[in-house]
């Protein structure tokens, strides 16, 4: 198997009229990798998708897939993948929508191979429009996997299902990857992307924002957001130097590798406070404060 990129960016900025929504990315997606593509609504994330699948054309720059470009439709041959929205055809069944997307493809997986890899054998002969939103969400996910491709492109592809239903399909995408499929995932939610991912990516306003292993970009996550109201903001925010601190409305919120420290120095201080909550950071919270806003940068 080639080493070279299933699928790459080089220096792409995609614009919506004035709206930036990618923002001169490099990045590269290697055989046998499981990337998490992670960050907030509106980061980016399914427009990268949409480019890599040729459905969007970049403004600048290069997007290559399987080393061509991925409007062609002979370089999608190997492509797998799942939009956030997806239609079914209410009157076919399962195994019908199956056989009629596996045979777009030259090579192609059987219904029953396929239910049995995603668990859906008890819909085969149900009508599509008679299922639930997350029955319909895992007969979409496993289309992608229908034509025996080396790359899948998933985005968001636990939306509206539960608990027990998500992490089967975690399990179900592990094993195509144990099976040699090259998978890139899109959420917002960081258990999901720790569940799945070897390799993250996060994206933030367009750009990339970190890009690593998943230990590391772990490692960077462990913040907690501490927010208070005082008098003196300013003496407040010179209690740890290493904080990313901001105001917002009356409270002087903190986000911090040590929460028990920083409060120990506010209490410490003497400073007047009132209000103090301490909870995590979410991941946007967390990303920004390891990132200059003025000059975001890959961290390694």
């Amino acid at each position: 198997m080639t080493d070279q990129p299933l699928g790459s960016f080089d220096r792409v900025t995609r614009r919506y009229g004035d709206i930036v929504a990618v923002d001169d990315v490099t990045l590269s997606i290697d055989p046998g990798q499981l990337v998490g593509l992670l960050g907030p609504n509106g980061a980016g994330k399914s427009t990268l998708l949409a480019l890599l699948q040729g459905l969007r054309r970049p403004s600048s720059g290069t997007v290559r897939l399987f080393g061509g470009d991925p409007r062609d439709a002979r370089n999608r041959q190997l492509l797998g993948t799942t939009p956030q929205e997806t239609a079914l055809p209410e009157a076919l069944r399962v195994r019908e929508v199956i056989d009629f997307v596996g045979g777009h493809f030259a090579r192609r997986v059987s219904p029953d191979e396929l239910a049995d890899q995603f668990g859906l054998g008890d819909l085969l002969r149900r009508q599509t429009g008679s299922l639930s939103g997350g029955q319909k969400r895992r007969v979409s996910v496993a289309l992608a996997f229908v034509g025996v491709p080396r790359l899948v492109l998933l985005d968001e592809p636990t939306t509206g299902l539960d608990v027990d239903a998500r992490r089967a399909l975690w399990e179900a995408i592990r094993a195509q990857r144990a099976a040699g499929v090259t998978v890139v995932v899109t959420s917002h939610y960081l258990e999901e992307i720790e569940a799945l991912a070897e390799r993250v990516v996060v994206i933030g306003e367009g750009r990339v924002l970190a890009d690593d292993a998943i230990g590391a970009v772990l490692s960077h996550v462990g913040r907690s957001r501490v927010s208070f109201r005082t008098p003196d903001a300013e003496a407040a925010a010179r209690l740890d130097f290493d904080a990313h601190h901001e105001l917002e409305g009356e409270n002087l919120v903190f986000t911090t590798t040590d929460a028990d420290a920083l409060v120990r120095a506010l209490v410490g201080s003497g400073i007047a406070f009132s209000g103090l909550t301490v909870r995590g950071a979410t991941l946007e919270e967390a990303f920004l404060a390891l990132t200059d806003q003025s000059d975001r940068k890959v961290y390694s």
